[in-house]
């Protein structure tokens, strides 16, 4: 499939890990859809990737919380494209906040947004790829995180709806595989990304937030998210951050539950005060010329292990395993002492 030139959408495409990975796809020459609010920033995008790769770039502004608007959207891509081989999943909205400072409203539109947002995408394109005329084939893309597996303080929300969305996730990849659909469903599970969502998500704490270390750029989880379109596989790990993560909470969840208790609100949280004007996303979308990387790039990497992590799975998972009971029987042996 990758030797083809593919009709591809993306939400969230005007900035962050969605601009990125338009860009990854423009680069290999394929034809781009790029959803999201604003659309002053997803035209300039779309001009962007058309002019420098010579390529076809729609931007369809709309509210992914929206299921209509989304329809609205990938009918469309289908029109003007004629097919859809790629859709890939990542919009969000989220707040950085304490559970006992949010109200339902804003539970409700992270919710929306981050989760229903997903899954109006995976109807859309389940709808377009099977659509009378059409091969009945293709890709969605859905875009987790290390949170899909365990929560931290102060992202209940965005944590709430990875939960949800890698649940939706794999009942209908069960479903597909019941009903002999050729429609490939991939889940690519990130680390901390150096995105703008750090400046303009919801923030009630006062201090400005930031990515817990390790940081990477968002190009590394444009390739991974390249990569899941154009291999079958069921899943992709982005960093060795990721994997401890994920394995960790599976072997002592208990333990990160003490240890996030500690640390995890410092690792999320500068010692910066919140500008009084600080923007906030999560209603309404934050106009201005924001590209796909924010304001960390001092710190984050280009490179990660996430093609080691899918290509060689069990061995990455054995050593994860080494590591961390190395490390759990180095805290024992220091608290018997």
């Amino acid at each position: 499939m990758a030797r083809n030139k593919l009709k591809v959408v993306i939400t969230g495409g005007s900035a962050g890990v969605g601009r990125a990975a338009a860009e990854a796809f423009a680069q290999h020459g394929h034809d781009v859809a790029l959803i999201a609010r604003d659309p002053a920033r997803l035209e300039r995008a779309a001009n962007e990737l058309a002019g420098r790769y010579g390529v076809r770039a729609l931007a369809l502004p709309a509210d992914v919380a929206n299921a209509e608007a989304v329809d609205g959207a990938a009918e469309a891509a289908l029109q003007a494209f004629g097919r859809l081989d790629v859709w890939v999943n990542v919009a969000m909205a989220t707040a950085f906040a304490p559970v006992a400072a949010l109200n339902a409203r804003d539970i409700e539109r992270g919710t929306q947004v981050t989760y229903l947002g997903q899954v109006n995408g995976m109807l859309a394109a389940l709808r377009c790829m099977r659509a009378a005329g059409h091969s009945g084939r293709g890709t969605i893309v859905n875009v987790g995180s290390a949170l899909s597996y365990r929560a931290v303080p102060l992202q209940s929300v965005y944590c709430g709806a990875k939960f949800a969305i890698r649940g939706f996730t794999d009942a209908l990849r069960s479903e597909l595989l019941h009903d002999g659909v050729d429609i490939h469903l991939t889940m690519v599970d990130l680390p901390a990304i150096n995105t703008p969502q750090f400046d303009w998500a919801m923030n009630l704490t006062g201090r400005r937030a930031r990515p817990v270390p390790p940081v990477f750029q968002p190009e590394v989880a444009a390739r991974a998210i390249y990569f899941a379109a154009t291999h079958r596989r069921r899943q992709v790990w982005v960093g060795w951050s990721t994997a401890k993560a994920i394995l960790a909470n599976r072997f002592a969840p208990g333990l990160l539950d003490r240890y996030l208790a500690r640390a995890g609100y410092r690792g999320q949280i500068t010692g910066e005060p919140l500008p009084p004007d600080a923007p906030s996303n999560l209603y309404t979308p934050v106009p201005g010329d924001y590209g796909a990387h924010g304001r960390f790039d001092d710190e984050a990497r280009a490179r990660s292990l996430e093609m080691f992590t899918d290509r060689h799975r069990s061995a990455a998972i054995a050593a994860t395993i080494c590591a961390f009971g190395c490390g759990v029987l180095w805290v024992w042996r220091r608290n018997r002492r």
